[in-house]
């Protein structure tokens, strides 16, 4: 079992406390932009899927050829 030593434990507390205050100032931009991203994509998909079945009911609607399906019920 390895011991701690105090002197490396703050170095790497005082590396990542650094490297984190390097990266602050950029990361809330970054972060913004990939939600931005994700909240658009997700829209498209939504915005899409409606369309795709839009189209599918008004076509099925307009074709006159295919007979139509009558549910019977079952007693």
């Amino acid at each position: 079992m390895e011991q701690s030593n105090p002197a490396d434990t703050v170095k790497k507390v005082v590396g990542i406390a650094g490297g984190t205050a390097l990266i602050a100032p950029v990361a809330p931009p970054i972060l913004h932009g990939i939600a931005g991203i994700a909240v658009i994509g997700l829209g498209l998909f939504a915005a899409g899927s409606l369309v795709m079945k839009a189209t599918g009911s008004i076509r099925e609607i307009g074709n006159q050829m295919t007979a139509k399906e009558s549910k019977k019920r079952s007693i």
